[in-house]
């Protein structure tokens, strides 16, 4: 007998979930954020504790009267009018831009030049040359500005190597000289920030294709007009952070000053971190002290942006 044969029957599939499958994927995903957000937890901890809650704070006691030992008054903007009709501050304002020379472009400038010299040249002992370069930016600025202040001593070594070379007329107290003390100041900076930006623009400019230095040799181009049409555009974002850490630094300049002249001959080396600090610890006002930090930290924002605005990448 001929046997029947049925077509097989596959069973009912289920039908999918609405959304194309993606309700079933989204506990997952969301415990998945949620393990995300628990490692970072603690830096977002340490983060607000140490720099969010301090700044508020910051803004808090600047409308505030207060000696750091009395219940605090409420001052409103008291504080800020004192504070802007304190000569003082514009000429510590002056002093901290002028410190951006010696601190930003002129390290910059030396970066430029020390990163020509040394791209694409391997030579014995070059990486010692680069640690001794970089050196300053390691060592704290407290024991950096105690060196300096000895260094530009009297009987310096500055003014031992000026007699050695003829020049004992125009040796004196650098850092005392009324006239001279905020470019002996601003010469330290450069010392220290120099090998920093060198640093920055050598590991940039190892990233820069070597077919583009190619073309240019084809074009006839030398040395220098490839260092000016191909290393510095490569290099134009580790400008830029060179520039915003050097302008900050600058700015914010407290440790240096203080170790080497306290603000002095007669005020030329104040900045405004050092007389926040005078406001805060030697006057006991609170209050001004905060305001003139705030106030400090606007400047520090604009000039920063102003840095990250001129010499942003147009490609990007």
């Amino acid at each position: 007998m001929a046997r029947e044969l049925s077509p097989a029957v596959s069973p009912p599939r289920a039908a999918p979930a609405r959304g194309g499958g993606r309700a079933a994927a989204g506990p997952p995903r969301r415990r998945g954020r949620a393990r995300g957000w628990l490692y970072v937890l603690p830096a977002l901890a340490v983060y607000l504790g140490f720099a969010i809650w301090p700044a508020l704070n910051t803004l808090r006691l600047s409308f505030l009267t207060w000696d750091g030992i009395l219940p605090p008054v409420w001052a409103g903007f008291s504080n800020y009018i004192k504070i802007f009709r304190d000569s003082a501050l514009y000429e510590a304002i002056l002093h901290s831009l002028a410190l951006i020379v010696f601190f930003s472009v002129i390290p910059i400038g030396i970066g430029l030049l020390m990163t020509a010299l040394l791209m694409g040249k391997v030579r014995r002992g070059m990486t010692f040359f680069r640690i001794i370069f970089f050196l300053p930016q390691v060592l704290p600025l407290v024991a950096v500005g105690i060196t300096w202040r000895w260094l530009y001593g009297e009987s310096g070594v500055v003014n031992q190597f000026l007699d050695l070379v003829g020049l004992g007329s125009i040796t004196r107290a650098w850092l005392g000289d009324y006239g001279l003390a905020l470019i002996a100041l601003g010469l330290i900076g450069t010392w220290v920030m120099s090998g920093l930006c060198m640093m920055l623009f050598l590991a940039g400019a190892q990233k820069i294709d070597p077919s583009l230095y190619e073309a240019a040799r084809l074009d006839g181009a030398g040395a220098f007009r490839q260092f000016r049409h191909v290393t510095v555009p490569g290099v134009r974002r580790e400008i830029t952070v060179a520039g915003v850490i050097t302008t900050i630094a600058a700015l914010a300049s407290f440790d240096l000053v203080f170790v080497t002249t306290n603000g002095g001959p007669a005020g030329q080396t104040n900045v405004p971190g050092l007389l926040v600090y005078r406001l805060a610890f030697n006057e006991g006002d609170i209050g001004g002290a905060s305001a003139l930090a705030v106030v400090l930290t606007v400047i520090v924002v604009a000039v920063v942006s102003a840095v990250r605005y001129f010499t942003r990448d147009d490609q990007s």
